[in-house]
């Protein structure tokens, strides 16, 4: 990274913070337009400052899938909600290619199955209050985003941390879907765990996948 990268990346990353502080800041007002303006901002200035930092395609691409699922979302309504869980699937297997390149670590198996039971678990206790056109399509996003997790959780502790909150906020989500109880200002919560997933993500994988400078060879003088 040259110097005027690396000054373009902290700009952006104070951008980014920005925007989330205000973002939410504005759910805990209830400050509707605000938040109308400042979501569908967050992963693309996420997107390019991860450009900037040297990030491999799959990481903008999955970070924009992310920007299309935040605009789905938000217009509400069934079609728009599953065309927008559509965007985050794709976003999910963006990562899963991204992480599976970079992996450094082999997970234990115990680890893989406590996270399949974590699935398997959440799609059970939500099954019955969901809308029966909804289980379907939820169990598979959910399934996929387990798997991205458990991706993200062998390229590193800061991927394997945003994949875990990542779920968090999912399961936050279908948990109003199923019409469970949840804590006060939910979509605060919602998004600040999604938030801090994504900014994890995304640091963890451009610090795995930079590139190592090459060994420098000792000159042997004649």
């Amino acid at each position: 990274m040259t110097a005027a990268t690396g000054r373009a990346a902290a700009v952006l990353q104070a951008l980014f913070a920005l925007l989330a502080a205000v973002h939410l800041g504005a759910l805990l007002m209830d400050a509707t337009t605000v938040v109308h303006l400042t979501k569908p901002a967050l992963m693309p200035v996420l997107a390019v400052w991860a450009l900037a930092r040297g990030g491999p395609w799959p990481l903008p691409a999955a970070l924009l899938c992310g920007c299309g699922g935040d605009v789905l979302l938000q217009i509400g309504g069934e079609t728009a909600f599953l065309a927008g869980m559509g965007c985050f699937a794709a976003g999910h297997l963006c990562y899963v290619v991204l992480f599976a390149r970079a992996g450094r670590r082999r997970t234990r198996p115990w680890v893989a199955a406590g996270y399949g039971v974590a699935w398997l678990g959440t799609v059970a206790l939500l099954w019955s209050g969901l809308a029966s056109q909804l289980r379907l399509p939820v169990a598979g996003y959910s399934l996929l985003l387990t798997v991205m997790a458990l991706a993200a959780l062998g390229a590193g502790p800061w991927t394997g941390i945003g994949g875990a909150l990542f779920m968090l906020s999912d399961t936050l989500i279908a948990a109003g879907l199923a019409d469970w109880p949840r804590p006060p200002v939910p979509q605060f919560w919602i998004m600040a765990t999604y938030i801090a997933a994504q900014w994890l993500l995304a640091a963890g994988a451009t610090r795995t996948g930079s590139p190592r400078p090459a060994p420098q060879r000792a000159l042997v003088t004649p």
